[in-house]
């Protein structure tokens, strides 16, 4: 990859992270508000969401800029996952650490469950669990995304020499 995209790719997943920033921010406005009534609940399942989707649209972003496609069967939330988490020789070093892959995984659940259980009231303990595991996943992926670009910028400055 030269240097003119792999500085091209690095606006675009920079612009995705600040888009992370705001929803993480609108999360934690959220639990300020607190947890006392089902709407303060709903509104705060629907960030974590918001967080998942926000996250998911920056693997898509790198899958789409490397790979050319995401995929579009049933099962192309856990396979971009997957995907994601391996480098791909001669393509792309791994985005996903272990430890964001694994959080990923487990939030993809609470987006299914989010998305699809429609007049389902949201357990207050469950969501705790969801929360910890959304706050936890911003942070790792903060950090994959300056370990990605770090691998990125020095492939393209070693092809460049």
């Amino acid at each position: 990859m030269d240097r003119e995209r792999a500085i091209r790719i690095k606006a675009e997943i920079k612009a995705q992270f600040r888009l992370m920033e705001r929803v993480s921010d609108k999360l934690d406005s959220r639990l300020e508000d607190g947890w006392d009534t089902p709407g303060q609940l709903d509104s705060i399942a629907y960030q974590i969401h918001n967080l998942y989707s926000s996250v998911e649209d920056l693997l898509k972003l790198i899958a789409s800029a490397f790979e050319n496609n995401v995929g579009s069967d049933g099962g192309w939330h856990r396979s971009l996952l997957l995907r994601m988490s391996q480098p791909m020789e001669g393509i792309r070093p791994a985005f996903l650490s272990e430890e964001s892959f694994d959080l990923m995984d487990r939030l993809r659940t609470f987006r299914h469950m989010f998305r699809h259980a429609y007049g389902a009231d949201i357990d207050k303990d469950q969501l705790r669990g969801n929360l910890v595991t959304a706050q936890n996943l911003y942070d790792s992926i903060a950090r994959d995304i300056d370990n990605f670009l770090c691998q990125l910028i020095d492939s393209a400055d070693d092809r460049n020499l």
